[in-house]
């Protein structure tokens, strides 16, 4: 039983599960691959960043130092512990936790999965039609027998499978509002539930950002990777960009590098889609097109593979479709925040190109729990605070010992 596990042991099994996952000629990555593409139509190369960005991340410091940075030591999990002046405390497991994955994010559930089992939580995954959180569970098991009894992932359709989800002391959601509304409503009031709803990223570039055209490039490259990997389709995709008026590289300036940009990054990222999404962009730049304000702009290619829209209409949403981004020139940050809060769109994270306070005040005030540079938005920290909530915390209860 991983109840049974030192802390350090559950951390090691996950971080050697993790190492064997890293390496793509592993046999069960390579059949998770296929099974994925085929799920997604993402290309395989896609896929392959996707398993690099989830799976190398998980080394046993990594995962160490997040646990003890959330609940200032590991030894909370295995006993009673005296911190400084504080009385003895620990940390125990909530019970059994149910994890939900969303329909596009590759591998989802694995990273709350591995920081429940390390609060010693018995887990059970909704898993995706490519199987990929069973194989990578078969392979935990492989590394510790007692995960045998504490992990499961399989899908299933909803009650008629088998589950009750009133059985399970803390759920864990993604999807949209309507979905975690759902599934909250239906679940008994002591249940804890950790939903993650659905949510955009956006990007903002500073005078300072576009000195130089050199500058300008440099992120126009980051950018094009944020707005097209994945196909733009989860919650840490480019979707909106902000740019300060005034600037030696113009917003039209910027457009176009990042076009180019878009172009180079269409080809490293194939699309693999349905011809619904490219008709979907389609209609949106024909209806672009027929606007007269003259100082939009339309930038696009023969197959519509992407579409970027510079100064859209400020009273309608951004253009919310796979591969595609609205471009908003601004005077200041004030803009951005009043154009966000006019249509109700909540925030992931947000892209900068250097560190600055006003944006960091701004990015917390809309809800954002995470800044980072342009090209990375798609490659989070183990630790970071996805939707604002930490790693391990919430799947922990806390008792002290005041005798």
């Amino acid at each position: 039983m991983v109840k049974t596990l030192p802390v350090r042991s559950i951390i090691d099994a996950v971080a050697g599960a993790a190492a064997a996952w890293s390496d793509d000629r592993f046999e069960p990555r390579r059949r998770a691959r296929d099974a994925v593409v085929a799920r997604t139509c993402y290309s395989p190369s896609v896929v392959e960043i996707a398993f690099d960005r989830l799976f190398r991340p998980m080394t046993g410091d990594a995962i160490a130092a997040v646990i003890a940075g959330e609940l200032g030591s590991l030894d909370v999990l295995d006993a009673f512990e005296h911190r400084g002046a504080r009385r003895a405390t620990r940390a125990l497991p909530i019970g059994r936790v149910c994890i939900i994955s969303s329909r596009t994010t590759i591998g989802v559930a694995i990273v709350p999965a591995i920081f429940a089992l390390c609060a010693k939580c018995d887990v059970l995954v909704k898993d995706r039609e490519d199987h990929l959180v069973s194989a990578f569970f078969a392979t935990l098991t492989e590394m510790r027998a007692e995960f045998g009894d504490a992990v499961a992932a399989r899908p299933w359709r909803g009650e008629s499978d088998g589950v009750n989800l009133d059985a399970f002391d803390s759920i864990v959601a993604f999807g949209d509002d309507r979905t975690l509304a759902a599934i909250s409503a239906s679940l008994p009031f002591p249940t804890r539930f950790i939903g993650y709803p659905s949510k955009v990223s956006a990007g903002y570039l500073t005078l300072h950002a576009l000195a130089t055209q050199r500058a300008a490039d440099a992120v126009a490259y980051g950018a094009a990777r944020d707005m097209l990997l994945y196909d733009g389709e989860g919650c840490l995709s480019l979707r909106v960009l902000f740019i300060e008026r005034g600037a030696k590289v113009s917003p039209a300036r910027f457009c176009e590098s990042l076009r180019d940009a878009i172009e180079g990054a269409v080809r490293e990222f194939p699309a693999v889609e349905s011809a619904e999404s490219s008709a979907r962009r389609a209609t949106a730049r024909d209806m672009a097109s027929l606007r007269s304000d003259r100082d939009q702009r339309i930038y696009t290619d023969e197959r519509s593979s992407y579409l970027m829209v510079l100064d859209p209409p400020l009273d309608q949403l951004p253009l919310l479709l796979p591969r595609a981004l609205s471009v908003y020139s601004v005077a200041d940050p004030r803009e951005a925040v009043a154009y966000l809060e006019r249509h109700g769109i909540g925030l992931e994270a947000v892209a900068v190109a250097e560190s600055n306070a006003d944006l960091r005040d701004v990015s917390a005030g809309l809800g954002a729990s995470r800044i980072a540079l342009f090209g990375s938005l798609q490659d989070p920290p183990l630790g970071e605070f996805h939707g604002g909530r930490p790693r391990i915390a919430e799947f922990v209860r806390w008792i002290s010992d005041e005798a």
